[in-house]
């Protein structure tokens, strides 16, 4: 997740020049063979087990060579028993069951009949999806997430499908797009936003929330998109049965229209199909086609970011993406969607207006903030975002509470663990002071849950700063700064493109 951003008219460092289209888009968003592996369009002539290829390995060369080619023959790899086993085991044991009641480790107890099941009800076209259970999530901002809970089986058979789909679209999908893809984590993605902002001439950001993506998603236009490179009609029914499955709260199904529901092991990949062609393919030919100056774009699920270096190609661009949102079913949330005055002139020329700082926007879990180098360049600082750290906090301290008779040494070991998986996200290079403000609240909600508990004084500050630097981890950076990163991932070559 990470690269340089550039217009497509400009010439970018390590870009090549007298290959075709296709092997150079391949190279500038990093995808490239293995060091030393020349390709080999055909099997090895030995098919043992160590050097076979395997089915989804020729279907996703295939789908690399020719990206306009169909593909009609896919589900025996779905119900491919080995396949169906792996999804099952990548599934989490401790998972919420479905409608059905069934857990995994009760399906587990009987895993290669219930397979062979499965498989044999794939292939002749038995199987049938069951509605999916609906929970609200809290989240950060007050609201709740509606998720689906599907039955095991369909996870199954979801997890297979999508890792054949991800066979075929992983080598067409572009370079700035990120989230529910291999090895493509969030950090990623942040150190590409900030390293674009850096090195291209960014002047001004669009901030975009896109209003409930998967409940607007058009099912119609999703089916079209899958059928652009999936000629399988069978593989097509059995996306069209998950949509087409509804959900059930309490005792009462109800039917749904639009969208797909968040939780299922399919719709990741769905909404980077759908945002594939709805956003992606188009950003690339707009940026190609109609902007003059630098554009850069990151997008992370239903999440992106935009910058620009020219504030009237901002703004056409934005009316021209609801415009394209509006075909599609999608709109972009209005209070949630900003275009701000950001970069390393910013600070500069709002001062020159009388305009104050520059603003700030959100991705990603952190706050981006136009700041300064000791020496006094232009940086991007990337705070935590404080409704991230509060709601954290406060449902620590529920925790706490929750466990207020635990022992200390069991009290600690989740507090450790709370610190330990707060500094691997966001302890990132000049956030430092927001990750030990953090480490302090936590070091304040265990005295105050010790000192509920006690029958006799308050705990003391000498007690606490025993038992911090015995179970609470110091606050430390954990991440390298984006550029380096970014040289690592892309050596080179923009995933901007």
């Amino acid at each position: 997740m990470n690269g340089h951003g550039k217009s497509d008219s400009a010439v970018v460092p390590g870009k090549p020049s007298n290959e075709s289209a296709d092997r150079e888009e391949e190279r500038v968003e990093g995808r490239e063979l293995a060091k030393g592996k020349p390709r080999e369009d055909g099997a090895f002539r030995t098919q043992g087990r160590g050097d076979a290829k395997t089915g989804l390995e020729r279907v996703r060369e295939a789908a690399e060579g020719d990206r306009r080619q169909k593909f009609t023959a896919l589900l025996h790899h779905v119900y491919d028993v080995e396949r169906l086993r792996e999804a099952y085991r990548a599934i989490n044991p401790k998972a919420a069951a479905g409608v059905d009641g069934e857990t995994w480790k009760h399906y587990g107890e009987e895993l290669e009949g219930n397979l062979r099941d499965l498989s044999e009800r794939l292939r002749r076209g038995a199987y049938r999806a069951r509605p999916v259970r609906r929970v609200l999530i809290p989240k950060s901002d007050g609201g709740q997430r509606p998720l689906g809970v599907p039955v095991l089986e369909d996870k199954i058979v979801q997890r297979a499908v999508a890792e054949v789909l991800s066979a075929i679209y992983e080598p067409e999908f572009v370079g700035f797009s990120y989230g529910f893809r291999p090895e493509r984590r969030a950090h990623e993605a942040l150190d590409a936003l900030a390293t674009g902002i850096l090195t291209r001439k960014v002047n001004w950001v669009l901030d975009a929330d896109i209003r409930s993506f998967f409940d607007k998603l058009d099912r119609e236009w999703l089916v079209k998109f899958l059928e652009h490179r999936v000629g399988d009609e069978r593989v097509i029914r059995l996306v069209k049965k998950w949509l087409a499955a509804g959900v059930l709260e309490g005792d009462e199904w109800q039917a749904t229209e639009a969208g797909t529901v968040q939780g299922g092991s399919i719709s990741p990949l769905l909404a980077n199909v759908y945002l594939h062609y709805v956003f992606d393919t188009w950003v690339k030919r707009w940026r190609r086609t109609q902007a003059k100056g630098d554009v850069i774009v990151v997008r992370f699920a239903d999440d992106f970011v935009v910058g620009f270096e020219h504030q009237a190609e901002a703004e056409w661009f934005l009316a021209e993406l609801k415009e394209r949102f509006r075909k599609f079913g999608l709109e972009l949330h209005s209070e949630k969607t900003r275009l701000i005055e950001f970069g390393r002139h910013a600070a500069e020329e709002r001062a020159r207006r009388g305009e104050g700082k520059p603003e700030t926007f959100g991705f990603l879990g952190f706050t981006h903030l136009c700041g300064k180098t000791r020496n006094g360049r232009f940086t991007v600082i990337r705070q935590t975002m404080r409704k991230r750290l509060k709601a954290k906090l406060k449902t620590v301290g529920t925790e706490l509470k929750r466990r207020m008779h635990a022992g200390i040494p069991a009290l600690g070991a989740y507090l450790r663990a709370v610190m330990t998986g707060h500094m691997q996200y966001y302890a990132v290079p000049l956030n430092l002071a927001a990750v030990k403000e953090f480490r302090q609240g936590l070091v304040l909600l265990w005295r105050k849950s010790m000192s509920r508990r006690s029958q006799r004084a308050r705990v003391t500050w000498e007690r606490m700063k025993e038992l911090e630097k015995r179970w609470i981890p110091p606050a430390h950076i954990c991440h390298p700064y984006p550029d380096q990163r970014v040289r690592v991932m892309t050596q080179g070559r923009s995933r901007m493109r």
